[in-house]
């Protein structure tokens, strides 16, 4: 049963939800390079900026072609508030994202919560 969630939400997010949320000016995007296309990606997410670090959950963890770009190059930038920030991201296993998450706004945090089934901790090191 979990296994056909993760597929309804993962088409949910790539045909209708993730394109429309892409040209929403104000959405927060984090943006990697394509592994194998070496391209930019950009995915429609939720977090919270700390300073000069900006903090998320995947929802389905290292499975999220997302984590596996940043695992392939660390390097992405984030837009925040329609403004673009270059940084370096680090994935955070032994980080508890369930408690991370109630620190996050919580419309994004409901939902990774409700639909993710590996959560994964993400600290973004922004340049600057």
């Amino acid at each position: 049963m979990a296994e056909l969630r993760d597929g309804f939400t993962r088409a949910f997010q790539k045909y209708l939800a993730n394109p429309v949320m892409r040209l929403v000016p104000m959405q927060t995007l984090l943006e990697t390079t394509g592994r194998r296309s070496g391209q930019p990606r950009r995915t429609p997410l939720g977090g919270r900026r700390t300073g000069n670090t900006f903090w998320f959950v995947s929802e389905f963890g290292e499975r999220s072609q997302y984590i596996r770009n940043i695992q392939a190059d660390p390097r992405v930038r984030v837009r925040l508030r329609g403004r673009w920030h270059s940084g370096t991201a680090h994935l955070l296993p032994e980080d508890d994202a369930h408690a991370r998450l109630r620190e996050l706004p919580q419309f994004n945090s409901f939902g990774v919560r409700t639909f993710g089934t590996s959560l994964l901790t993400v600290r973004v090191d922004l340049d600057g």
